[in-house]
């Protein structure tokens, strides 16, 4: 039996513009009326223009964790969309960040994938906020560290 997918939490339609981004990368993502549109453009948008970051940052704290060429893509995206959110969203608290897109995985992914999600999020999450990461955010370098 399929899980049928809330259209309220902005998370979900986040991984669901994300991933048919992913998929079909000539897709105009065109964003529904919504009481979040303005957070899930922000955070859609930024996550695809700041892909080569993203990937950089997975790389260098994730990479004895995670194969890319070999996970599941709706959970690379859910990764990507997540650290976005770590880097420019300061004023929401990595727990809440966390659980808001473990929340939404469920409807997309497995419980062991859950998981594992979770364990990455968490790993990546504390690399990036709390220990130092300096993040070049258009030519400016942005400090993460303040944020707690």
């Amino acid at each position: 039996m399929q899980k049928k997918i809330p259209n309220s939490n902005p998370r979900i339609l986040i991984i669901q513009n994300l991933y048919s981004k992913y998929v079909n990368k000539d897709n105009i993502i065109e964003f529904k009326k919504h009481r979040f549109k303005k957070f899930i453009k922000d955070v859609v948008n930024g996550t695809i223009e700041r892909n080569e970051l993203i990937e950089e940052l997975i790389t260098k704290h994730l990479k004895e964790d995670i194969n890319l060429n070999r996970t599941d893509k709706i959970l690379i995206v859910t990764l990507h969309a997540s650290i976005y959110e770590f880097l420019y969203k300061p004023q929401t608290s990595l727990n809440i960040i966390i659980n808001e897109y473990l929340d939404a995985a469920k409807y997309f992914i497995e419980d062991n994938q859950k998981k594992f999600l979770n364990a990455l999020l968490d790993k990546i999450g504390k690399k990036i906020r709390f220990n130092n990461e300096w993040v070049p955010i258009n030519q400016k370098v942005f400090c993460t560290t303040f944020i707690k």
